[in-house]
This record gives structure tokens, sequence and C-alpha cells, in this order.
């Protein structure tokens, strides 16, 4: 390289999918006025599939909605309505508190369902778009069963959710798969397989790792490793099986892959601890409420601006003194403060791989006695990029951990969403490690909601096999693959 190449080159930048908005009218004039290129010009019209993601979190609440194009296998966002799920209303007397946050926010199954209804209706009027109309499918999902202690809980803040969408307007017809082809919108029908082949509980081409839970939030795993999917569209990175997927949101997610056809297996599941990390050192500023202050709510985009990034790098080594990164043992029934079932994970093969900050979260006030220190010492600037080199050395330490228990095959991908890793300059310092242990590495913004708009249509069987989602990397469409084990199996005929 020449000298001026070595001066302005910092190696391989980070491919970043960010998310792309497109309006409820655009969806509509597309529908019946434009064409699509192809091989020339096509008259058939390009049709969008619109899913709702229905999120509730330990830190924020959430409606996505999501328009796909149904010919290209692009999500687009119509809108993203956030709130902050510490402004759920307390509990009135007479309501049953059945659970509670992370963060010790406590939750009833009227406050739950007020809070959902409430962002739901906000983003449907945002969107301009009808919910008999327009709307085709909600997914819902949840992250805050990792502060839950029994499946009861984890049953009751189910129905809450469901409760919410319901007082919203929907109807219960678009919270379920469709049995027929006659039961989907005539808009709809040319573009399902439902005829072909049945759903069977694989998420593009993933089967879960085994009939029974082994981790709180098991399904956020599974719908981010689908949104990184399909976020990868947006790039020329091929995202598919063997792939490796981590979410920050306040508690971590994610799932490890092989490339078995047609369908993966989940042979390594992330759980613990991921943005409450950095939740717990912003709030040593003071600047944030002690029990629901997240680091999102100081953050802007020139927060870094006069960081000392040396000293950022010390005060992130000592964060990670208090941070245990590995294989889940099998004696505990929580990491990070996330129910666990290892026995039954290991049992079906599956490895578990935790992120915690002492024992169950016990040594977050040290990591809060952290940031007061830095914030006192070095400011905002250099706080903030402690939180990347955190945040970074996190990723580091799972994807070692898993290398070393032999669950990462040659030719994985990585994929990163979430708050707590795509901000900043966490790219950067992923990919920075990444780079020689992965095939490739992408950052995808709402992964998650993405993950529910590919969920219910697989659900509905609306692939597009000419462009594949599921399968290996570099291969075809396994549509003919499925056909042919359910016939085997007798699923189909």
């Amino acid at each position: 390289m020449s000298l001026l190449g070595k001066i302005f080159s910092r190696g391989p930048k980070p491919v970043i999918a960010k998310s792309r908005y497109v309006s409820i009218e655009d969806v509509k004039a597309t529908a019946f006025t434009k064409k699509r290129a192809g091989a020339g010009l096509s008259t058939k019209p390009e049709t969008y599939y619109i899913v709702a993601s229905v999120e509730l979190g330990n830190t924020t609440t959430k409606c996505i909605l999501t328009a796909t194009n149904l010919e290209t296998s692009k999500t687009y966002l119509l809108d993203k309505t956030v709130k902050m799920t510490r402004d759920i209303r307390p509990p009135k007397p007479g309501e049953n508190v059945f659970g509670e946050t992370v963060w010790e926010v406590e939750l009833t199954k009227e406050s739950v369902s007020e809070m959902v209804r409430d962002t739901i209706l906000e983003s449907v009027k945002r969107s301009k778009i009808d919910i008999d109309k327009d709307l085709d499918f909600v997914v819902r999902s949840t992250g805050v069963t990792a502060g839950f202690a029994s499946p009861k809980e984890v049953g009751d803040l189910i129905i809450a959710l469901a409760d919410g969408c319901l007082d919203a307007g929907i109807p219960p017809s678009k919270m379920a798969p469709a049995m027929s082809k006659e039961s989907f919108p005539e808009r709809l029908r040319d573009y399902t397989l439902i005829e072909k082949v049945m759903f069977d509980g694989a998420v593009v081409s993933v089967l879960p790792p085994t009939g029974k839970a082994v981790v709180a939030n098991e399904m956020e795993g599974e719908l981010v490793t689908a949104g990184i999917k399909v976020g990868a569209k947006w790039t020329n990175i091929d995202f598919r099986n063997p792939c490796v997927s981590m979410d920050f949101g306040t508690t971590l997610a994610g799932r490890i892959t092989n490339g078995q056809e047609p369908y993966a297996r989940t042979i390594g599941n992330f759980c613990g601890l991921a943005g409450a990390v950095s939740d717990s050192i912003i709030r040593g500023t003071e600047k944030v409420d002690k029990r629901g202050g997240a680091a999102l709510d100081l953050y802007s985009r020139d927060i870094l601006k006069k960081a000392d990034w040396k000293a950022a790098e010390e005060y992130a080594e000592r964060a990670h003194d208090y941070i245990d990164i590995r294989k889940v043992p099998e004696n505990r029934d929580r990491f990070g403060t996330v129910p666990v079932d290892p026995k039954a994970a290991y049992d079906a093969g599956t490895t578990l791989i935790g992120c915690d900050v002492g024992k169950n979260g016990d040594k977050i006030p040290k990591l809060t006695d952290l940031g007061h220190e830095i914030y006192a010492e070095s400011g905002i600037h250099t706080l903030f990029a402690t939180l990347d080199y955190v945040s970074a050395n996190i990723v580091k330490r799972l994807g070692d951990e898993a290398f070393e228990e032999g669950v990462i095959e040659p030719g994985s991908m990585l994929g990163v969403t979430g708050r707590a890793g795509i901000t900043g300059r966490k790219p950067e310092f992923v990919l920075d490690y990444s780079k020689d242990k992965f095939s490739g590495t992408i950052f995808v913004s709402d992964a998650l909601a993405m993950g529910a708009a590919v969920m219910a249509r697989c659900m509905n069987s609306m692939g597009t096999p000419h462009i594949p989602i599921g399968g290996k990397q570099g291969g075809a469409c396994i549509l003919g693959q499925r056909r042919k084990m359910q016939k085997q199996k007798g699923m189909i005929d």
C-alpha cells in the first residue's frame, strides 16, 4: 500500500444495515401504479406485507410497524414508536403484581395492557395505517421475562400483551397463523406457499434448541437472528447459516447456528446482561433515574467528540473486572438474572454462554461507583467512550468463549444488534476483533422488529424462493428439501 494509502486507510469499515423508512402512501401507490425492474419491466405490481412488532422490554416498550416487499424480500419501517418501560403506571389498589423488570418496575396485567395499547395506537396514528385494512399480522415479544420467577408469571405477561393488542383494536385473526390459502387477503394469496409446505417451528431455517425453553428470552434470540438475516438484504453480506447473533438490549440474547440443511440447529445460546452493564455505569453520573435510567437517556451524536480514548480503554478494563463471561454452569438456574435451564440445554446439545455482573448482578453497584469516578475525573464524553470499549470487549469475550467451547463452525458470520451494541464506535472495535475470526460481520438496527416481520412470514409460509433468507451462505432456496423432509415425515401429501 502507498504511503498516502496507509495514512488515509483505517482498514475495513463496519457494515451497518440501518433501517429504511417508507410511508403507507408509497406502499399503497406501489401496489397499483409502479412497475418493478428485473429483466426488463414487469407489469406485476409490488405487494407489501405489513407487520406490527410489539415489544415489551426492560428499558423500552416499542411498536414497530414494518412493510416487507414480497418481490424483493426487503423490509422497511413504517413507524417506530418507543416508550420507556419505567413509565408504566404503578399498580392500582386491588391489582395483582405478577412480576417486575430487571430494574424492579412492578408489572400488573392491567398496567402492561394499557402501556401496550397506548403504544400501538400512537404508532398506528403516526403511520396513518388502518388496522383492519392495512395491517396483516402482529408479533408480540418480551425480554422482561429475565426478571421473572416462574412460568406462571411469564404466562400472565403474554396474556397482558395480547390484551393490550386486543384493546388497541387488533383482531385475534391477525395474531395467529392462517389455516388455508383462502384465509389470506386476495392480494397476498399468490405469495403464500401454505399449500406446498407447512410451518413446523423453524424460523428462517433454524430450529430452536429443544422442546423445552433453555433461556427465558429464547424468543428474542430467535427473532434477532432472523432479523439480522433480513437486515443483511440491504448489504452485500450473505448472513445465512452458519452464523452467530448477539443482541445487546438490556439483557443479552442471541444464537449460534450450524450449517445443516434444510434446517440448522441452534448449537449455542447467549444469555445474561448486556445493555444493563452500560446503564449501570451511566447511573454513576446521577443525571439519570437511579432505578430506570439508561445510557440512551444521555446519548447524543456528538457525545464522543472530546473523549479521552486511552483513559476510556483503561476504565473499560476495570469494568470488566466485575463482568463474568463463561459457559453457564449446570447447577445454575439463573445467570445474569435471566432464568436458565443448563441441563435441558446441554442434554439437547446446546451450549449456554452467559454474561453476568458478579453473580446475578450483585456487583452492579460496583459498576455504578466506577461510573461516578469516570464522570468526576474525565467527564461525560470519556464515560461514553468507556461504554464503547465495555460492549466491544463483551462481544470479544463471548466470542472467545464460544470458540473455546468449539461451538462456532468455520465460515460463520457474526451479526450484532441492540442499542448497546451498534452505537458510537462499538462496530469499529467489534470489527477489529472479528475480522480474522468470522467470514463477515454485520451490524443491524431494529433486528428484533425485522425478525418479527420474517417470523410472521414463516408462520404463514410466505417465502421468497427467488431471494432466499434461509439456508446456507451461497446456497439456493431450501423449499425443495423442506418438502421432501415433510413428506417423509407424513406432514404433507
